[in-house]
């Protein structure tokens, strides 16, 4: 007789079937106290959502298609007073045509005449180049010197087309050669004629508040450079500052005992200077096929133009954000990023990433015409904000970054309708040109907008 009994080994399978159960039960646990969690726990944005009032609810929205438009414009009259860096000089571009410049400063004495007998030895004028553009290094140019008949003032507006009035009196002199794209100290020999004209009456060298003082005695100079057909354009800083002077006329004497002395008449003293620049635009001398074609037409190219010493510049208008604004639907909002991205153009020949401007500025129009910076830039003076603004070149991307949230807030809550929904972009300082993308350009313009709405 056989024993009958139930075989724990399945021939078929390479474990016993008794053992299967023991294997998916753990598994089975894990997945029962998942779903128990999941199905206990609520929307963290629905919690509690029933017993807060409305007022405390908040809806946070983004707009990256708000439309903008571009333009090319130009103006001739343009303050320049009081400037930072002054230029002197020509600069051709094959889009812009050829822009030339020169200046108009205060010389500044730094001493007190000690009222000494004195023979006069020789002058010098001394300049800091801190930046030489030209297009070969053969020719010889040289410098107008021209006295001006008119007191400036440092608390008085002038601009690129003030008409500068001139006693007659002038001298000329020769530049020495200069290397191109690099700071370039030089010394200039001015004839002593030029130091007798300046110390023809000494009882004037001194300052004084409401006397007849040197500033009325020698009001100033004109700086003109004919640069003829070889372009050359400098740029020299006339910020004030302390200690030795960058640019100045040093008029070197003896007195009766043999004793050396110097003369210092500084355009950045201490004490700054009354200034302006001069500029003068010529764009019919651009190339036929490169000239601008719209300038102050409100056309809408699909190019636009910034030109440096105060040319031709581009101003966008906002039409998306004015219309939020006039329908309501920004009434009670906080700005929470508003950010421009301005595309750049490259012809990859005269026009590169290493040509651009580092950095471009935005400034804004109230319905009087003044213009301001944006306040992004200039809140609190602080570095954090100037980086936070932006403004710089992203040679990668092809692309000026520009945020301005405290802008559009203040143009939001503005109730008074002085700020209008339009920007200017501008070059504070230096010497380079670049060509913008916008309208129905394949990359125009973005304008993005975040904003919570309570």
């Amino acid at each position: 007789m056989t024993r009958y009994y139930n075989s724990f080994q399945n021939t078929c399978r390479f474990i016993s079937k008794s053992h299967l159960p023991f294997k998916i039960y753990p598994l089975i646990l894990f997945t029962l106290v998942i779903f128990f969690i999941i199905s206990c726990e609520k929307g963290p944005t629905q919690i509690g959502n029933k017993i807060l009032p409305g007022s405390d609810s908040v809806d946070i929205k983004s707009i990256d298609t708000l439309s903008t438009r571009t333009f090319t414009l130009f103006d001739d009259s343009i303050r320049t007073d009081n400037p930072t860096f002054i230029y002197l000089g020509s600069v051709y571009d094959p889009y812009f045509g050829t822009a030339t410049a020169g200046f108009v400063s205060q010389i500044r004495l730094s001493s007190i005449w000690d009222k000494m007998p004195f023979t006069l030895d020789s002058i010098k004028l001394y300049l800091q180049l801190i930046d030489v553009k030209r297009t070969t290094s053969t020719v010889q140019h040289s410098i107008k010197l021209s006295e001006i008949s008119e007191q400036i003032y440092t608390d008085k507006n002038y601009y690129s087309n003030t008409v500068v009035p001139l006693t007659g009196y002038s001298i000329d002199v020769d530049l020495p050669a200069l290397k191109a794209d690099t700071i370039n100290d030089v010394a200039l020999t001015l004839p002593n004629s030029f130091g007798e004209y300046i110390l023809r009456d000494t009882s004037k060298l001194f300052y004084a508040v409401g006397q007849q003082d040197f500033r009325s005695y020698f009001k100033g100079l004109y700086f003109q450079m004919d640069p003829g057909n070889d372009p050359l354009l400098l740029t020299l800083s006339i910020a004030p500052k302390s200690g030795v002077y960058s640019n100045t006329i040093v008029i070197y004497l003896h007195d009766n005992n043999n004793i050396k002395k110097e003369y210092f008449f500084a355009l950045d003293a201490t004490n700054r200077n009354a200034a302006f620049n001069k500029f003068v635009h010529d764009f019919s001398t651009a190339l036929p096929d490169k000239k601008i074609k719209h300038i102050n037409d409100n056309f809408l190219d699909t190019l636009t133009f910034l030109q440096s010493l105060d040319g031709v510049y581009t101003r966008i208008l906002l039409p998306g954000l004015e219309v939020l604004k006039n329908d309501g639907t920004l009434k009670g909002s906080a700005v929470n990023k508003a950010r421009l991205s301005i595309p750049v153009y490259f012809d990859g020949d005269l026009y590169r990433p290493s040509t651009a401007p580092v950095q471009l500025f935005l400034r804004y129009r109230t319905t009087s015409g003044a213009k301001y910076i944006v306040p992004d830039y200039n809140l609190a003076g602080d570095q954090q904000y100037h980086l936070f603004y932006d403004g710089r070149i992203d040679t990668i991307n092809k692309v000026y970054y520009f945020n301005i949230p405290t802008f559009v807030q203040s143009y939001l809550e503005d109730a008074t309708g002085q700020i209008k929904p339009e920007l200017e972009l501008f070059e504070r300082g230096g010497t380079r040109n670049v060509i913008l993308k916008g309208n129905k350009n394949k990359s125009p313009i973005k304008f993005e907008l975040t904003y919570t709405k309570f």
